[in-house]
């Protein structure tokens, strides 16, 4: 079976956040699925299988569990169908609904579903003491917890503990600031989630479904450069349009292969 390793959100390798792409012509079981995932030891394995009106049905699996969403994936994915000539845009159908991706000069544009930010009064327990200082505000979506530390240097600076934030499970800890002024980007982000099998995430296209409306909402403008301040780190141009977020950003593919499978 072929597999390919593409690097999402950046122009060139070694950067951006690696995905495997697998394309079907049936689902596997979900162990094996898993254990696919598990086996290439990246933040997320796609497995997509083409629909008979044209679509694409697309499931990402992270190396602990299947995952609702994920955004690098998903332009990993399209990038592979797009290289084999697949028609754009492509349309995939998952559990968050349809995700939309087409080409463009910039490269990729990627039209996920517009999570708003619900606003909290206090952190959980299991993560209340591992902040230098108080967050500026606290946030949440379906999948994960959102923490604005005020500045970006505060999210450079920030040294998580992966022992207690694994105690969210599979909820995630997002660490966000607004950029200086003058700064490329306008705000920055750092993403872990050590309970999905995902200490830190290097770029990650589902968390800006809900930081993309909190910083326009922040900042008044619904036109944002993001910059994810991981290890690899990554840029997402970003726009919130209705309930609908648009990120544009590379791909690059890394490698193609053969996998074995066991026979069942």
């Amino acid at each position: 079976m072929r597999m390919y390793q593409v690097d999402a959100f950046t122009d060139r390798l070694f950067s951006g956040n690696p995905a495997a792409v697998l394309v079907l012509e049936d689902w596997l079981p979900d162990d094996l699925m898993l254990a696919i995932t598990q086996e290439n030891n990246l933040a997320e394995t796609a497995f997509v299988k083409a629909r008979s009106d044209g679509e694409w049905d697309l499931r990402w699996f992270a190396p602990a569990h299947e995952v609702d969403f994920c955004g690098h994936a998903t332009l990993a994915t399209a990038h592979v169908l797009l290289s084999k000539n697949e028609k754009a845009p492509l349309v995939f159908h998952t559990r968050v609904g349809e995700l939309r991706v087409s080409k463009e000069v910039r490269g990729y544009k990627l039209d996920i579903p517009c999570l708003s930010p619900e606003a909290l009064d206090a952190l959980p327990g299991e993560i209340a003491d591992i902040f230098e200082l108080p967050p500026a505000r606290i946030f949440r979506n379906f999948e994960n917890l959102f923490v604005d530390l005020g500045s970006a240097d505060a999210v450079r600076r920030f040294v998580p503990d992966l022992i207690a934030i694994a105690r969210l499970g599979p909820v995630g800890l997002v660490v966000t600031g607004q950029e200086s002024e003058g700064s490329k980007a306008q705000f920055v982000s750092r993403y872990f989630a050590p309970g999905a099998g995902i200490p830190e995430d290097p770029v990650t296209g589902s968390i800006h479904a809900t930081l993309v409306p909190y910083w326009a909402g922040r900042l008044g403008r619904n036109c944002l450069l993001a910059y994810q301040a991981s290890m690899r780190g990554g840029w997402l141009d970003c726009e919130l349009s209705g309930d609908r977020v648009f990120l544009v950003g590379n791909a690059v593919t890394f490698m193609e292969a053969t996998i074995s499978l066991p026979e069942r």
